[in-house]
């Protein structure tokens, strides 16, 4: 699932993080990394830009950017973890 496919309050764990060029960089730089919990705090009334939180961070990512970061949404983890299919 991608970060942009997640709804306001929904929360996440990134998986992967795309070719968005520099902005990868400085995106890692404010704790935007692989295995991190992200939340989606807002999204702006025509969609874009989004408003994330990750730890005590809040950023906002246009919808271009979110939708190159792969995220498993908290909820299918913990069903996969019921099911035993970690």
């Amino acid at each position: 699932m991608k970060l942009s496919e997640l709804h306001p309050k929904q929360k996440a764990i990134i998986r992967s993080i795309g070719d968005i060029g520099e902005l990868k960089n400085r995106l890692m730089e404010l704790g935007v990394l692989c295995g991190e919990p992200v939340q989606v705090v807002r999204i702006a009334p025509l969609g874009d830009p989004i408003e994330i939180r990750i730890g005590d961070e809040h950023l906002a990512l246009r919808n271009e950017d979110a939708q190159k970061i792969e995220v498993e949404a908290i909820s299918q983890l913990r069903h996969r973890e019921r099911k035993g299919l970690s």
